[in-house]
């Protein structure tokens, strides 16, 4: 089993909309942000990304001294989709009520098209489990998004849906998870190195 998961939230994208599956870039321009980060993550750790390019490009460049596995779709962002694209003005004006309640009730409640707070825990779940299974004893640097990295916060750190989307995760932020017995515990959330 994986001893200790290092969750990095990909570089910034400056969108102001919702931004699901779109693939959109990450601006990696900040070189010290960069930096700062890669030495604060175990040089002997493994890489595994979102195959989504802002998720993907950002552990490319975290890949450097480091075994970098192949991506992983397991690992994206929620799949939002009527909602992709668009605001969160504009999604509220759509879809008043069920806009309201996916967030007020993270579960089983997704948007039109798209997938719910569940359906993505089951998910990263399912993967990090793999990974775990797959590389015994290792610390692994998995980079993705706000929504996975909330989703394995609340549901199998044991912090509850609720309580994880009260925590910022912001661009080239670590969360650091460490395995306790059968499940993990939250070390740190929203790490700026």
């Amino acid at each position: 089993m994986v001893a200790r998961l290092w969750w990095v939230r990909h570089g910034p994208t400056h969108e102001k909309a919702f931004t699901g599956w779109r693939d959109v870039p990450a601006d990696l321009s900040d070189g010290d942000a960069v930096a700062r980060l890669d030495a604060h993550l175990p040089k002997s750790a493994l890489v595994v990304a979102s195959d989504l390019s802002r998720a993907s490009a950002t552990a490319d460049v975290l890949s450097a001294g480091r075994r970098r596995l192949p991506d992983d779709p397991r690992l994206r962002e929620f799949d939002f989709g009527a909602w992709d694209g668009l605001t969160s003005d504009a999604v509220a004006a759509r879809d008043p009520e069920l806009s309201r309640i996916f967030w007020e009730q993270p579960g089983t409640i997704a948007p039109p098209g798209g997938e719910c707070w569940d359906a993505v825990a089951a998910r990263v779940a399912d993967a990090i489990a793999s990974l775990s299974r797959d590389h015994p004893g290792a610390d692994l640097v998995a980079v993705a998004h706000l929504g996975v990295i909330m989703a394995h916060l609340g549901t199998q750190a044991g912090l509850g849906a609720r309580a994880a989307l009260g925590h910022m995760i912001e661009p080239l932020s670590v969360t650091r998870l460490d395995r306790d017995g059968a499940g993990w515990r939250a070390v740190s959330i929203n790490h700026r190195a």
